[in-house]
């Protein structure tokens, strides 16, 4: 006979399990995050022998990638969906994820079977949005929380593409916790993720994310999934950007622009355009050419130096690391002879993008340095490259694209390290490319 069922607590921050309450979470340490559950008791079976193969002996076959409909989701994603793939998206409330999976299945639903799962909105909603959107009325739809039904539905329909909003609603009766906890999410994810590998179906969920801006639910849930898509942006703002934090089929530098619009998100073809423009004779302001996966991207670099009369002057970073940022205006401080010891120094990137690499050093620097001496960066000038402790400037990778780039939008002339070339202002120092970009005659 089987047991009865036995209680744990599982931390809903890492997922960590524990036989007895703590006030700590034993795994990562945060404070009341363990949550008791219980665990039905599962019968003895029989062990199941699985053969071994060497790699030699395996077949692969390599599948065609279905193509989203939507250009700068395709990016993303590495070329396409790829079948049987799982695909975890989030954001914040009202950032557009809905509203975007549902065009994505609409221009799906012209070739291939696609179909919806929604389990925060009712029928009525899906429908009235899907009206403002147009082409998606070869969309299949389902209202369902319930995780047997939703499996069920998913081996009998057999959809090329099915989008489940929210994974976090879906639930199941055997495990003894509320919709959205630890277990819950763990026992959906694991469930759907093997049904779309036996049957072929590419899965796309839609997962919450907590105050911080993170995935919310264990980590797990993360490592189950083959691709992890992050869609930022102020929902008050009319542009969206989408990254692939975690790619299996590509790389996970890739980046997407999308406007929102009266009838839902277009992507951005070119966001250079849009994030590269610079008003001339512009104190504080700044264009630097960076580099997102595949695609160099022009990005206005907004800087604001202000006396203060704390004891400790402040760096506020937007769009940029406040680490790199403090680095930077160090860097200046000491080899550019720029006095930042007693001044807040404030950078912002245009448009809401977000720079990891560290080619947009010098693009940083000058936006700061302008604002710092009151003048405005030469009409026209890019700049990239990266900025090292000692004051020295660092090739920045595929030069030659981010020039293309520049002559593109007719920026000229582009600061750059030395050995550049491609007819690049070139400078070997941070305090000999100052003079270059911030010279007397453009005040």
């Amino acid at each position: 006979m089987p047991k009865s069922a036995a209680v744990q607590h599982v931390c809903s921050e890492c997922g960590a399990v524990s036989g007895r309450w703590f006030g700590r979470c034993p795994g990562c340490g945060a404070f009341g995050t363990l949550v008791e559950e219980l665990v039905p008791a599962r019968g003895t079976k029989g062990t199941r022998v699985a053969p071994v193969l060497r790699l030699v002996e395996v077949a692969a076959v390599e599948a065609d990638r279905i193509p989203t409909g939507i250009a700068e989701l395709d990016r993303v994603l590495g070329g396409g969906l790829v079948p049987a793939s799982v695909v975890l998206v989030g954001g914040e409330p009202g950032v557009g994820k809905s509203t975007l999976l549902l065009a994505m299945l609409g221009a799906v639903s012209k070739r291939r079977s696609a179909l919806l799962v929604t389990g925060e909105e009712s029928l009525e909603q899906v429908k009235l949005r899907a009206a403002r959107l147009s082409g998606c009325e070869g969309v299949a739809i389902l209202a369902e929380t319930e995780l047997d039904v939703v499996c069920a539905a998913l081996e009998r329909e057999r959809p090329a593409v099915c989008v489940i909003d929210s994974v976090q609603t879906l639930h199941a009766p055997e495990i003894g916790s509320a919709p959205g906890s630890v277990a819950q999410v763990r026992e959906a994810a694991g469930r759907i993720m093997r049904i779309a590998k036996q049957v072929g179906v590419a899965t796309f969920l839609v997962g919450h994310v907590t105050k911080d801006g993170s995935l919310a639910g264990p980590r797990v849930l993360e490592h189950l999934v083959d691709c992890v898509l992050q869609f930022e942006g102020d929902r008050y703002l009319a542009h969206r950007v989408m990254r692939a934090t975690k790619n299996r089929f590509g790389s996970t530098d890739e980046l997407a622009v999308f406007e929102m619009t009266a009838v839902g998100l277009r992507g951005v073809p070119e966001p250079s355009a849009l994030f590269g423009r610079s008003e001339a004779g512009e104190v504080g302001a700044a264009v630097a050419c960076v580099l997102q996966g595949t695609r160099p991207l022009l990005l206005e670099i907004q800087s604001l130096v202000a006396p203060t009369d704390l004891a400790m002057p402040r760096r506020v970073a937007t769009g940029v690391d406040h680490r790199r940022l403090a680095m930077i205006v160090a860097v200046l401080a000491r080899h550019g002879r720029l006095p930042l010891g007693t001044a807040d120094v404030f950078v912002n990137v245009a448009g809401g993008v977000r720079i990891d690499e560290p080619g947009a050093d010098l693009g940083i620097a000058l936006a700061v340095a302008s604002a710092a001496r009151g003048l405005p960066v030469s009409e026209g000038l890019a700049a990239f490259g990266e900025l090292g402790l000692t004051g020295r400037l660092r090739p920045a990778a595929q030069a030659s694209r981010r020039l293309e780039e520049c002559r593109k939008f007719g920026l000229s002339p582009v600061l750059a390290p030395l050995g550049t070339g491609g007819g690049s202002l070139e400078a070997d120092t941070v305090a000999r490319a100052l003079p270059i970009a911030l010279s007397e005659k453009s005040a």
